[in-house]
Formats: C-alpha cells, structure tokens, sequence
C-alpha cells in the first residue's frame, strides 16, 4: 500500500475539499467506480463523494432514498471493524427483492459496494463506501483487505473531517476550538506549537513539561506516543508506521480514554505552521443507551418511535415504555412495527442488540 495514499488521506483531514479525488484513489484499489463518505452527527448529515457519483448520491440524499436504505443499519448492526459487502447481510435473492437496490442502484449502473462503519465515541458516526458497477460483480475479499489496511487512516481522518463538518480548517487556534475534544498540535521535535482548552484541563492525563512539552501520565501510552512521533516522518516508513491510536490508562489501569495520532500533511502545513502531528483524545465509556437524537438521525425514527426503540435499548418491557410515555401498550406496539421497519429488524430483541451498540456517548468530564 503506498505511503503517498495515506498521505493523502490525512491531508483530507484539514482540507476536505481533497476527499473526492482521495475517494477515487481508494476505490480503485477495490476496482471500483467511486467512494463516498457520510458523516452524521447531531441529527446533521455531511457527505462527500467521487466526482463521478456525486449526481447520483445527491439523488440519493436529496431524494430520500439514503433515510431508507438499509445498509448503513446493517454495518453499525455488525459492529466490526471491516469493510463489509452485501453478501455479508443478504442472499442474491434478498438483493433481487431489495427495492434500494433493483429501484436505485441497479438502474444507474451500481450494485456492489464495500463499506464501513464507524461509530464514534463523540456521537459522529462514519461510513466510507466504495461503489462497483452492477455488471461487474461483487468485490472480492482481497480487495476488501486492502481496504481494511486503509481503515485505520481513514477513521483518524474522518474524525476529524467530521468534527470540522467536512469545512476547511481556518487555521491552529481555531481548528482546536472547533472540534469539540482535546486536541494539540505537536512541531516535528515534540514541541506543543497550540493547544485547546479541553487538553490543559486533561490535568490527571497530561503533564506539561519544560520548554512547552508534555508527557503523558500512563507510561505506557507516554512510551508509545515517544515512539510514533518519529516514524511519521521516517524516509523508509512503511505504509502502516506503528501505532497512532491508544488507549490512556488510570493508575488503576483501566482505559480512561484513547488518543489519537493524526499526521498533518501536505498542503494542511499552509493551514498549521511549523506543525508536524496532531493528538486528539477521544473518550471511553461504558457501553449504554444511545441518545433519542441520535437514533432518529440514524434511522429517521419520529421522537415516539425514538423513545420506543431506546427503551427496548435500556431493557425495558413494552408495558414500562407504555406507562413511563403515558400511552396504551398497543400505540407502543404499533409504533414498535414502525421501529422494525426502519431499522430493518424482524423481532423485537434484535432491536434491542442492534441499538444497545449504536453509540456511546460523551464522557461529562470533559466537558468544559
């Protein structure tokens, strides 16, 4: 896998507007016709393509079928960190049936995908997608490896495209302000050049040194972060330089959160003078209920069925959903049917497992 790619996906990380060319590259290494990535955070959704499907996915967004498409649901259902295909969730015959395939795909030349989701701990949720043409068949597992070797950089990237809502960054001191979680920029030898106010509050995490350095507490994460700077930059680096997310441990031992490397590349150094890499740290919390907003936007629930289907989440029964909206059982039941339908489960407990793994929320202690 070529180092220059990778480049070029963390440039996107700064400069969105790349993305679409950065698409194409990624999708070819699938032998197909473009790339996309959507971005939903806060009932708000941001996309991006190739410039050869951006038509087609306008259409896609614009004119509903994207609020009916299955597919996405059944990648945050898997909850793996793969690039996953059709097969991986339907037979030929449910394709033949799938009407968002035989009524939108099909007929403007698509059919195979390979796609990925992620689902952030900030509350962003991610798909990267490649598109094949239909005639062309499925994408074959080895060139869904290769575009496993490419997720972890396009995560890192993403994150950051997302948390800046796919806008340019308008330079250090406001791009940390914008995105929302702790972040520093690092220069080439270490040097903090910038930091944001939710990084100098991480007092228990993040020790500030001499000469504008830090160190991080857990000596383990510390040895780490040592350790990658210089390989981000190394003449001989390979593809895939070491380590560049890990997790921040407590005294105790438990991951706390987990902080991210995000090289700066290529034209992002007119954005950020002097800066080398960026560390962002995103939360860990234990796994609950996803907020009633963002399962709407995910799944286009209205706020009843929303509260029914995050209640099958926290383990409540139909009569306790009932009694705490002050409803009868059947209203709930009949908004349960609708809740089947737009997440394209066909029993109530698979409900409750997809939903209970959506997303995590924010960790209250970092916000500031």
């Amino acid at each position: 896998m070529k180092a220059d790619l990778i480049d070029r996906i963390y440039e996107c990380s700064f400069v969105p507007e790349l993305w679409p060319g950065v698409l194409d590259e990624v999708a070819s290494v699938a032998e197909s016709s473009g790339g996309l990535l959507f971005a939903v955070r806060d009932k708000v959704l941001n996309w991006t393509s190739s410039s050869a499907l951006n038509d087609i996915f306008r259409a896609y967004v614009n004119d509903g079928w994207f609020a009916k498409c299955s597919r996405r649901i059944c990648l945050f259902s898997q909850n793996q960190p793969t690039f996953l295909v059709e097969n991986d969730f339907w037979t030929d015959d449910q394709l033949d049936a799938n009407p968002i395939y035989t009524d939108f795909f099909r007929p403007r030349g698509l059919g195979w995908s390979a796609s990925t989701g992620l689902a952030m701990p900030t509350g962003d949720n991610i798909v990267f997608t490649v598109e094949r043409p239909f005639q062309q068949g499925p994408i074959e597992r080895a060139k869904v490896d290769t575009l496993n070797g490419l997720r972890p950089h396009l995560a890192r990237a993403a994150l950051i495209s997302a948390r800046l809502g796919l806008q340019n960054a308008k330079g250090a001191s406001d791009t940390l302000a914008v995105l929302g979680l702790p972040a520093l920029i690092l220069d080439e030898s270490g040097v903090v050049i910038d930091a944001n106010a939710l990084m100098e509050g991480l007092t228990g995490q993040v020790h500030w040194r001499a000469q504008d350095r830090i160190a991080l507490a857990d000596p383990r994460a510390n040895a780490i972060l040592w350790a990658a700077l210089p390989q981000l930059d190394a003449p001989d680096r390979p593809a895939q330089p070491g380590v560049q997310s890990f997790a921040l441990r407590s005294p105790e031992g438990h991951a706390e959160m987990v902080a991210h490397i995000v090289p700066i590349r290529r034209s992002a150094h007119d954005i950020f003078a002097r800066s080398y890499a960026l560390l962002i740290v995103t939360p860990v919390t234990a796994r609950k209920a996803p907020p009633v907003e963002l399962l709407r936007s995910l799944f286009d629930l209205t706020p009843s069925e929303a509260r029914v289907a995050r209640g099958l989440a926290t383990g409540d029964s139909l009569d306790d959903i009932a009694a705490k909206g002050s409803v009868s059982r059947n209203t709930v039941r009949a908004q349960l049917q609708q809740v089947l339908e737009k997440t394209g489960c066909e029993r109530q407990a698979e409900v409750a497992a997809l939903l209970s793994g959506v997303a995590l929320g924010p960790d209250p202690t970092l916000r500031h």
